[in-house]
């Protein structure tokens, strides 16, 4: 039996029945999306479909070095569904953890003044949402998932990459791709996808969601879409944990 206070139970799985909802809500909206979309909708989308994608890869080494800085503390790192409890079906124990830098274009102050460099890498890319460190442990499956919407795409900057590629990929859909260290690649995790890493090393990326262009038509309805997903808990309670979880280590 549950010894969680009824309110704290009710609130809960209202919150439950909130995000599912929205989610469902949103998959039904990529059809939508895929119409109105001005670059490709294919699980993998070409480089050269955005033009900041040069000057990020040129920025790595200095990303990489403020990456190293915070790993030098990993128990400082929070774990995925640490922060984000919708999380908890694909991040187990301290396999998967991440340091987010903005949540839905919520800046995260005191990680961004810890990472300046990166911050002002990412903060040049147009249309920025979301930005954090994607840091995966050895011998572990991130199981199939899909996003919730096409409206974003997803940006991964490889950041420590085993030597052994065959060990360590992300499968999306149909197609199997692998990392490189300040190598940009860009997906649409709305397709089912999953990452697999049976190597002895870490792999970290920069992982970022990114605004999907659009058309006119496009633009306006991702516009009150973005706006009712930043009000929701699905965000809300991420920069909540994550406020949380700075002041905790702050004090520890």
């Amino acid at each position: 039996m549950s010894t969680l206070p009824a309110q704290q139970r009710s609130t809960s799985s209202l919150r439950k029945i909130v995000v599912k909802a929205g989610k469902k809500i949103l998959r039904w909206n990529n059809e939508f999306q895929s119409k109105h979309s001005l670059i490709s909708t294919t699980p993998q989308i070409n480089n050269s479909e955005f033009p900041w994608v040069e000057q990020l890869e040129a920025a790595w080494p200095l990303i990489r070095e403020e990456l190293d800085y915070l790993l030098k503390n990993p128990e400082k790192i929070p774990s995925f569904h640490q922060i984000s409890p919708d999380q908890k079906r694909i991040s187990k124990g301290d396999n998967w953890k991440t340091f987010g830098l903005y949540v839905y274009g919520e800046r995260v102050d005191a990680n961004c003044e810890l990472c300046p460099q990166t911050t002002a890498a990412i903060s040049a890319i147009p249309n920025m949402r979301t930005a954090m460190f994607s840091i995966l442990k050895p011998h572990y499956h991130i199981i199939p998932h899909k996003g919730p919407t096409r409206a974003v795409v997803r940006v991964h900057l490889g950041l420590k990459v085993p030597a052994d590629h065959e060990k360590l990929w992300i499968r999306v859909d149909d197609q199997i791709l692998h990392w490189e260290e300040g190598k940009v690649i860009i997906f649409d995790d709305s397709y089912e996808h999953e990452v697999r890493n049976d190597t002895d090393e870490l792999r970290a990326v920069l992982f970022l969601d990114v605004d999907r262009p659009m058309d006119r038509t496009g633009s306006w309805v991702n516009k009150i879409l973005f706006s009712l997903i930043k009000a929701s808990p699905y965000v809300r309670q991420p920069l909540k944990n994550l406020a949380n979880w700075n002041r905790n280590t702050d004090k520890s």
